[in-house]
C-alpha cells in the first residue's frame, strides 16, 4: 500500500496545490512516485472545482513544474486513508486537528515548514493570495525548502514499511 500525503491550506488554490505539485515532481525525480501518493485540499470549500490561482500556475510553470489542479475541501473521513496531513500554517493545523476523528488521526497533522531546518520559529507558509507575483515566488521558495526535508522523512517512512 502506498504512503499517502495530503497538503492543506485555506482554499486549495495557492499554497497546497503548489506544495502538492512540487512534492510530486520531487517524488518522480527520486523514483518514489509509485510508492507515495500525494494530493491537496482546502479547509474550506469556496473554490471546489476551480483550478489553481493563475499566479500559482504562472510561478510553477516558470520554475519548470508541470501539473493541473482542481480544488476540493478536506473531509474528516480522509484521515483513515492518509499517513500524513501537512498544514500550510498554524490556523490550518488547529482546524485539521479539531476535525480529526481521534488522537491518532490528529497526530498525523504537521506543519509543512517543520521539515525545513532553516525555518526556525516561522513555521507558516505565508498566504500569497492578496499579494503580487513576488509573494507567490516567495511561497514557492518556502515550499521547496520544506519539501527537501519532507522528502527525506517520507523516504525513511517508506523504507521502514518495506
Amino acid at each position: 500500500m502506498p504512503y499517502r500525503v495530503c497538503f492543506v491550506c485555506t482554499g486549495n488554490i495557492c499554497r497546497s496545490p503548489m506544495a502538492e505539485i512540487v512534492f510530486r515532481a520531487r517524488l518522480a525525480d527520486e523514483g518514489l512516485d509509485t510508492l507515495v501518493e500525494t494530493d491537496s485540499a482546502g479547509t474550506g470549500g469556496w473554490h471546489e472545482g476551480d483550478g489553481a490561482d493563475p499566479r500559482t500556475v504562472e510561478v510553477l510553470r516558470a520554475a519548470g513544474y508541470p501539473g493541473a489542479h482542481l480544488a476540493r475541501q478536506f473531509r474528516a473521513e480522509w484521515f483513515s486513508r492518509l499517513d500524513l496531513v501537512l498544514a500550510l500554517d498554524r490556523g490550518h493545523l488547529r482546524e485539521l486537528r479539531a476535525l480529526a476523528p481521534d488522537p491518532s488521526d490528529a497526530a498525523k497533522v504537521r506543519l509543512l515548514r517543520s521539515y525545513d531546518p532553516a525555518a526556525g520559529a516561522d513555521l507558516d507558509v505565508a498566504d500569497p493570495y492578496y499579494g503580487g507575483i513576488e509573494d507567490f515566488e516567495e511561497c514557492l521558495d518556502s515550499v521547496e525548502r520544506a519539501v527537501d526535508g519532507l522528502l527525506e522523512a517520507v523516504r525513511t517512512e517508506v523504507k521502514e514499511r518495506s
